[in-house]
């Protein structure tokens, strides 16, 4: 797409502008949270992914996992989100932006007693819609948890093994 600039001259943008209505956008639900799936643009260099999550209190948003090309961005709305980042874990609260880097470990969940509402966004983009969808199925019981193990390299999500993670978990049980 090429577009004029405000000086006159044109310039080249790399996807067309993303525009979702609140009350057009999907929403995927489970149990403990619920995801609004705003914008994507996976099928060009530098595209994103972004949705909304509301937890609940209490709710476990993700357990340790790593992507491999994606820099995941958490920009908190209200409530507070714990986190874990490589072998720390802190606790974000409203207004609090975390950019975490491929290949780093990372897990969160609505930090104890609270609850979160997150802005999430992913660069480059990969078609992570669907595996939000995937993922409410999986937890609504409606589709095999091994599905998600079979999409590890498809949407670029890999989970590990976190010891930390665990023990921040049970210890808020």
């Amino acid at each position: 797409m090429t577009e004029e600039t405000p000086t006159g001259s044109t310039s080249t943008t790399p996807f067309p502008a993303v525009l979702t209505r609140r009350a057009d956008a999907e929403t995927c639900a489970d149990p403990s949270s619920v995801m609004t799936l705003l914008g994507e643009s996976d099928a060009t260099p530098g595209g994103f992914t972004s949705y909304r999550s509301t937890f609940a209190e209490g709710a476990v948003g993700a357990p340790a996992h790593f992507h491999t090309r994606a820099t995941e961005l958490f920009f908190v709305i209200s409530g507070s989100l714990r986190v874990l980042v490589g072998e720390e874990i802190t606790v974000l609260d409203e207004g609090d932006f975390l950019a975490v880097p491929p290949r780093t470990p990372h897990a969160f969940a609505a930090a104890p007693g609270a609850t979160a509402d997150v802005l999430f966004v992913f660069t480059p983009g990969m078609g992570r819609f669907d595996y939000l969808r995937l993922l409410s199925r999986v937890m609504r019981g409606e589709a095999d948890p091994k599905e998600i193990a079979e999409s590890a390299e498809r949407f670029d999500n890999h989970y590990v093994d976190s010891p930390v993670w665990r023990a921040a978990l049970a210890a808020s049980a």
